[in-house]
């Protein structure tokens, strides 16, 4: 499956400075892989090693944040959009 993924601004510079990016998958863990398979220096930056998505960000597969969801185990479908966002905390 063939989705659209949104970086944020603090990402695209491991993306080559793109803004929008496609990747693979039938999962979101796929997804995830497949974009680390292009772009190397996003390794770390929104799952951690232990394979579980960073808490500092928030993944939406067409606007469902997908920690509501299943996670990184999202099923997904040709044209989603897979945004990722980083998380805000305010005080």
């Amino acid at each position: 499956m063939s989705v659209e993924v949104r970086l944020p601004t603090v990402l695209r510079e491991n993306a080559a400075g793109q803004a929008t990016i496609t990747a693979n998958g039938g999962t979101l863990a796929e997804v995830m892989d497949d974009i680390v398979r292009q772009f190397p220096l996003m390794a770390g930056r929104v799952v951690t090693d232990e394979g579980t998505l960073h808490k500092f960000v928030n993944v939406y597969r067409n606007d469902e944040d997908v920690r509501y969801l299943s996670q990184l185990e999202t099923t997904v479908s040709d044209g989603d959009v897979i945004s990722i966002l980083p998380a805000v905390a305010g005080g």
